[in-house]
């Protein structure tokens, strides 16, 4: 580990170092995003897929990336090179992450049980790599520095970079691919920019070979291989750019049974599990209803991307505003607050019908709302390791880390699959059903409309008792500090 001067002691970090290091999580966003957004979409409507193994693919990658969580943890935990703990993960995880994101977005000419043969390894695959670059990613913040009002600027800037990747997936991506599959294909993109034109346009070539659909799929073909190039790039200017300051106690043991036994007796871990659990429950839901929700209810699908965009640019100006609010109320306060306004405005959304300007409004207020919830639950996750070196002599940043984030990939696989088995319970098929057989089915419209705005605001407002639980306010914050700061230069 790197020693470092300190500021008042504090270990202060440079602009270019949270620059550096946020732009991991715009590598990350641009494939972890496809996948929220557009994967089981993909699958569905533009391979043709069933509902039922789309989720089903999407759930089993999931639960071999939640499973690997806490063996990549325990794998950086150990880890000692002259790079550190967490850093060579991303230098030789890169490449292979790229490469298997665009082979589970390739798309061959394949149909029926050869196309999900083919499919569901490498979806898998991707997601191993997935947890074996962002694990240690993740992780990587809670070492840099020592100070929870410095991880909360570090976070806010890893966010508001996040989310540049995610309004450009979220918001521009079916753009992209529309452009990019159109120009390979000969078609004409300009037909594509009208919904009325488009609707008919693919029904048209569909009935005609999937003509649409294989242009959508060589769209996407190369809209990941530029996400992919541009990841590899922007993971390796973090590792160059950061560097790692806080390190176990000397003599603490590589013993994982004493590891395990003293994660689970930390309380902040605990509660920020759970809280992360049902969060991601909400997420899911919400993400991948909003496609169908544009699509049928709405019957305006391009009108997504502009929701999306502009949800994401309210994150991206509200999330600079998490480290001063947490100096002055802390975070554990400002968590729920921050749950309970965002849910109320979701809810709202229900309200809104088919009015876009007021979905719009719901959407960005309530975007607003949690924006500070995104940075601090990972500002307040590396609070739990240092409560753990703390209280019990053990630091496991990794493990600390990585079991969370299992436990948020198991809630997206809840979330997931409890949206699956509702689409496919009320009779769901794209590929059976037509557009206006969809829009005028009374259960499929409804389910779609409850999905998108009560259910998932709901959720994140019920964040808030969970978070009545958590006790590391800010005087019991100051004197872990001291404490450790002690220990560390003794």
């Amino acid at each position: 580990m790197v020693n470092e001067k300190k500021v008042n002691g504090f270990m202060k970090l440079s602009i270019k170092e949270k620059l550096g290091y946020s732009l991991g999580d715009t590598a990350s966003h641009f494939v972890w995003d496809l996948v929220n957004f557009w994967l089981i979409f993909y699958y569905t409507d533009v391979l043709g897929i069933s509902p039922a193994w789309s989720t089903t693919i999407a759930i089993l990658g999931t639960i071999m990336d939640a499973v690997m969580d806490p063996i990549v943890g325990v794998w950086a935990d150990r880890t000692n090179t002259r790079w550190g703990k967490f850093r060579p993960f991303l230098l030789f995880g890169c490449v292979p992450f790229a490469l298997f994101a665009f082979l589970a977005f390739f798309g061959p000419a394949l149909q029926g049980n050869a196309l999900i043969a083919y499919i569901l390894p490498m979806f898998i695959c991707l997601r191993i790599v997935y947890a074996i670059v962002n694990i240690p990613y993740s992780s990587l913040g809670a070492v840099m520095t020592d100070d929870s009002i410095e991880r909360a600027g570090l976070n806010s800037y890893r966010f508001v970079a996040a989310n540049i990747g995610q309004l450009i997936v979220s918001g521009f991506a079916l753009y992209i691919v529309y452009y990019l599959g159109s120009h390979a294909t000969g078609m004409d993109y300009s037909i594509m920019c009208d919904d009325a034109a488009r609707k008919a346009f693919m029904e048209e070539t569909m009935a005609n070979g999937a003509l649409v659909r294989s242009s959508y799929t060589i769209g996407f073909r190369y809209l990941v291989a530029i996400f992919g190039c541009i990841g590899v790039i922007l993971f390796l200017i973090t590792f160059f750019t950061t560097r790692e300051r806080v390190a176990p106690p000397k003599r603490q043991d590589a013993h994982l049974g004493r590891d395990l036994k003293y994660l689970f007796k930390n309380r902040p871990w605990v509660v920020l599990t759970i809280v992360g659990i049902v969060s991601f429950i909400m997420f899911a839901i919400q993400n991948i209803s909003a496609t169908y929700y544009f699509k049928y209810f709405l019957g305006a699908e391009s009108k997504s991307q502009i929701f999306n965009i502009l949800g994401t640019v309210a994150l991206i100006i509200a999330i600079p505003m998490t480290k001063p609010l947490v100096k002055k109320f802390g975070a554990k306060q400002l968590y729920i607050v921050c749950s309970i306004l965002s849910g109320l405005f979701f809810c709202l959304l229900f309200f809104a019908g088919r009015n876009f300007v007021l979905i719009n409004v719901f959407n960005c207020l309530g975007k607003i709302a949690y924006a500070p919830a995104i940075s601090l639950l990972w500002t307040m996750l590396a609070d739990a390791a240092d409560y753990g070196e703390w209280k019990f002599q053990r630091r496991t940043t990794g493990l600390c880390l990585s079991a969370a984030v299992f436990a948020q990939k198991i809630g997206w696989s809840i979330g997931a699959a409890l949206f699956g088995a509702v689409m496919s319970y009320i009779g769901y098929n794209a590929d059976i059903l037509t557009i206006d057989q969809i829009q005028h089915t009374p259960l499929i419209m409804n389910t779609f409309h409850w999905m998108f705005g009560i259910v998932p605001g709901v959720l994140y407002a019920s964040c808030a008792i969970f978070l009545a639980f958590y006790n590391l306010d800010k005087k019991t914050m100051a004197r872990m500090k001291a404490e450790l700061d002690e220990r560390r230069n003794s």
